[in-house]
This record gives C-alpha cells, sequence and structure tokens, in this order.
C-alpha cells in the first residue's frame, strides 16, 4: 500500500523490562523529515525499462503509532536522472508491505504499477456486479457474496471469445469486448448450458411452517445514528 508523506511511523519497540508501561514509541521516523531516518536496510540503483532510472531504500520493523505488534517494511522509489541527481525536488513514492515472505527489492516496487487494474476492477464489481448491493445479516454472508466476485470475474474473461456481442441500441459494435459488455452478452450462453438453479416454484398459497421446524429469530443490531453538525449561528448586527 502507499503511505501519505506526512506520516510519522515509529521503530521497533524494546523488550518489555518488567516495570511500567511497555515503551512502544521509539526512534520516530518521520516521512518527510530525512534527519529523522535510520539508515536503509538496503538500497539499490537500477534502471527500469518503464520509468526510467530509480533508486529504491528499504527500512524494516516500523509501525504506526496505534499499532505496536504490527511491524511492516517501508520502501521509498525515487525516480533519478541519468547522472543521478532527482528528478523532482520532493521525496518519491513511500510503500508499505505486510506479509511473511518479502520478494526481492528490484521486484517488490513494482506490484504497485498494478494498482490501476486493481482500482478498475474494484469499480467493475462495485457498479457492474453490484458488489455493494445487497444488504446481508451476517459477516460469513458478505465473506460469501465477496468470494464470488473474483469468480464471476474469470468466468467473463474466459466468455470473451465465446460470446456474441450484444450492443444497446446506444452502443457502437466492438471487436474486442470489455467485461461489462461479457457480461451483456452471457445470457446467450446461458440459454445453451441452462442453470443449476431449481425451477421457480409455483404461485398459490403457501403450506406454511413445517411442524416441529425450529423458530430463530433474526439478531437485531443497534441503529447507527449520524448527525449532522448545524452552522453557527451568526449575532444580530446591532441597530
Amino acid at each position: 500500500m502507499r503511505l501519505r508523506s506526512n506520516l510519522c511511523l515509529w521503530g521497533e519497540p524494546p523488550k518489555y523490562s518488567g516495570r511500567g508501561k511497555p515503551r512502544d514509541q521509539v526512534d520516530k521516523f518521520k516521512l518527510n523529515d530525512s534527519t529523522t531516518w535510520s539508515e536503509a536496510a538496503q538500497a539499490i540503483e537500477e534502471k527500469d525499462s518503464q520509468v526510467g532510472y530509480v533508486k529504491i531504500r528499504v527500512w524494516h520493523n516500523l509501525h504506526f503509532r496505534k499499532s505496536p505488534l504490527h511491524p511492516m517494511t517501508i520502501i521509498l522509489v525515487e525516480r533519478l536522472n541519468p547522472d543521478g541527481s532527482k528528478r523532482v525536488s520532493r521525496d518519491g513514492v513511500w510503500l508499505a508491505f505486510v506479509g511473511s515472505k518479502i520478494p526481492p527489492i528490484n521486484e517488490l516496487w513494482k506490484f504497485y504499477l498494478r494498482r490501476f487494474a486493481v482500482d478498475h476492477w474494484y469499480r467493475f464489481i462495485k457498479q457492474r456486479l453490484h458488489w455493494t448491493l445487497p444488504k446481508l445479516s451476517t459477516p460469513q454472508q458478505c465473506d460469501k457474496w465477496s468470494d464470488l466476485m473474483p469468480l464471476m470475474t474469470w468466468e467473463l474473461w474466459l466468455a470473451r471469445d465465446i460470446v456474441n456481442d450484444n450492443p444497446l441500441p446506444w452502443q457502437k459494435p466492438t471487436i474486442k469486448l470489455t467485461p461489462g459488455r461479457v457480461a451483456q452478452a452471457i445470457p446467450g450462453i446461458l440459454v445453451h448450458i441452462s442453470t443449476p438453479a431449481k425451477p421457480p416454484k409455483l404461485r398459490g398459497k403457501s403450506p406454511g411452517w413445517r411442524k416441529g421446524k425450529i423458530r430463530n429469530r433474526r439478531i437485531r443490531y443497534p441503529i447507527v445514528r449520524k448527525s449532522t453538525s448545524k452552522p453557527p449561528k451568526k449575532s444580530k448586527e446591532s441597530a
């Protein structure tokens, strides 16, 4: 993930001495103040085919103020000119990595460049696959619904070569189908492969609740009410 440049991080806390409150805020590390930086654990310079000359520095075991038990690896990526000077006056991009096994440094910072595709995917599953539309009751239901999003995305990706474009009246035909256009044309495939869902029930009077079946009341959660702040009253001008 990316960090804003005015954050303040802290170093690894020392072992608890056994007396008083454990120390958790030591070795202040302010991102926009290079005088507070400790010596980098790793520092490399290389030439990338897309970005050009870059300098990567890495610091380990830094944490946010309120989470001393969750250390992170901090990466600073700076773009350089061919002569080694900074391409821009300010510091580069600050990134944070959390994981059990860290990839090589010359490959780790490039993962952030994939954020463009990830951001577009989140927008697609919210707008087209209705990720946030259902009002589910439990976290388990939310997890199951979220697990379906990548599966539906892969189905649309695999179906892009076997569907026929079905544009809406205001859309222009296209050969290279987007995931949204594939989802628009997917009913043509469902007609041939049918659906594993059960047929709809017949209309009419409901048979009612089965005898002996236990009824469980739905869990009711407190309502969160957010009040808007009122504008301050203006004093009346004296006549």
